[in-house]
């Protein structure tokens, strides 16, 4: 739930709230480590002066006179109160205990001492913290009382000092360690801000373009890692220009064909009210029906050319001996009608594409054949290559002469052997699905130089092999 949250804030807002507490931890660690160090650095400092006064000490030691003595001077021992900021306690005792001098209640080291060997350690002294270092040798001669000729001196001084010492280091640590934690969350914050500026930049361009502007986003001057989300975006809007292109395109073509339909049904009606003879309405009549017919017909190959242009493709593995043959005896009764040979050339092959878009395509490319097509022969084709695979119509019709092969499937374009009452749709609709399965509408001459030849042809996605 809460990274549910986290990812529902802005980008700053989400940086910020990760980056801020990062920073606070690693200062809080950064503090720990520094009183770590201040810790050993002021014990080292005054175990040393520390260390010192027992080696005085220890230079003083004497049992020449038969009895455990120490020939400290006065000036000495107060200079060590002095460097110590505070009372300064020894002990010089035999190893056994019985003879000793200073303070008798030192505390005793925790752990055994070895010859030779000082050893630093904290403790209580009358109610008060002391640091206390101990350390064990042997004298020339036990001293009198004694059976040891081992002697050990203790040295304590009162911790107030080096406790001073490391507040007064630590307290300015905190406020150095809290101004860099303030300029470092003012960094980041800045850091951030900067960083996201062309970010805010594409969302300011897009928020202040008019409806309708959908020019590409300048990826020139964006970091890398924003580049590919204006990259991403400029294709989003350029699929979205070619969408309303088709769209405004639709619309330009629909209002053509149909204002050309109504406009000539009106004038027909109108001729038909005025004439009083039967035989002259019954022939208007006809010519209104025959209109009406082609008004559908336009209709239809408009939906269909929207369709194609527009609609998402569905591809899958089809039989395209199956799809020809499906046609074949569609059109039959049409090829009949007019005495043309109609034929199929495909064995069984499976081929990968969208079969309803392109059964539409070939169904326009038919019905142009047996229209324009007055005697002969119309051949329907399926192949494939190593390539890809092709859907195409072979006829014995007039042809289209080479110099209006290139333009014939733009939308309204219509040969000049075209009959009257075409739309000038149908390679239109053609070359559209073909494109859309990203490949061609093919026209050339037919197989034995008569005729025309229709081919659409798409590739094989990549790495499909054979097929299934």
């Amino acid at each position: 739930m809460r990274l549910k949250r986290l990812r529902q804030l802005r980008l700053a807002h989400a940086l910020l709230l990760l980056l801020v507490p990062a920073l606070l931890v690693l200062s809080v660690a950064e503090m720990q480590v520094r009183a770590h160090d201040v810790r050993r650095a002021a014990d080292t400092a005054y175990d040393r002066s520390l260390l010192g006064a027992l080696k005085a000490i220890d230079a003083s030691v004497s049992t020449e006179a038969g009895g455990l003595a120490v020939e400290l001077p006065y000036r000495l021992f107060e200079f060590f109160e002095l460097s110590a900021s505070g009372p300064v306690h020894y002990r010089v005792a035999s190893a056994d205990g019985l003879v000793e001098l200073g303070s008798a209640d030192l505390p005793a080291p925790p752990q055994p001492l070895r010859a030779g060997v000082p050893q630093f350690y904290d403790g209580s002294y009358f109610g008060s913290p002391v640091r206390v270092v101990a350390y064990t040798r042997e004298l020339e001669r036990p001293a009198a009382g004694s059976a040891s000729s081992g002697v050990v001196i203790q040295v304590a001084e009162s911790t107030q000092s080096r406790d001073d010492f490391r507040r007064v280091f630590l307290q300015r640590a905190f406020v150095s360690n809290f101004a860099f934690l303030l300029l470092a969350i003012g960094l980041a914050v800045g850091a951030v801000v900067f960083v996201l500026r062309p970010i805010a930049s594409v969302s300011r361009e897009l928020s202040e373009r008019k409806p309708g502007v959908l020019a590409p986003l300048p990826v020139e001057g964006l970091p890398a890692d924003v580049r590919p989300l204006a990259e991403a975006m400029n294709q989003h809007m350029r699929r979205v220009e070619e969408l309303a292109s088709r769209q405004r395109s639709f619309l330009d073509d629909a209002s053509h064909q149909l204002r050309t339909h109504l406009t000539t049904l009106r004038m027909q009606v109108d001729f038909a009210s005025r004439e009083a003879e039967p035989a002259q309405v019954h022939a208007t009549l006809a010519a209104l029906s025959h209109e009406l017919q082609r008004a559908v017909r336009s209709t239809n190959q408009l939906l269909a050319l929207a369709r194609s242009d527009t609609a998402d493709l569905q591809p899958a593995w089809f039989d395209m001996a199956e799809l020809v043959d499906s046609l074949a005896r569609q059109f039959l009764p049409m090829a009949r009608a007019k005495g043309l040979d109609l034929g199929v050339e495909a064995a069984s092959q499976r081929a990968w594409g969208d079969a309803e878009l392109l059964r539409e395509a070939v169904t326009n490319l038919l019905a142009n054949a047996l229209t324009h097509v007055p005697r002969g022969s119309v051949t329907l084709i399926a192949a494939q290559d190593s390539q890809g695979w092709s859907l195409g119509v072979d006829d014995h019709g007039p042809g289209l002469p080479a110099g209006l092969r290139t333009d014939a499937g733009s939308r309204f374009v219509r040969g000049g052997n075209a009959r009257a009452g075409g739309s000038g749709l149908g390679l239109a609709i053609a070359t559209s699905v073909a494109a859309r399965h990203g490949g061609e509408l093919r026209l050339q001459a037919g197989r034995d130089g008569r005729g025309l030849l229709a081919t659409i042809w798409w590739p094989r996605p990549a790495g499909d092999g054979a097929g299934p």
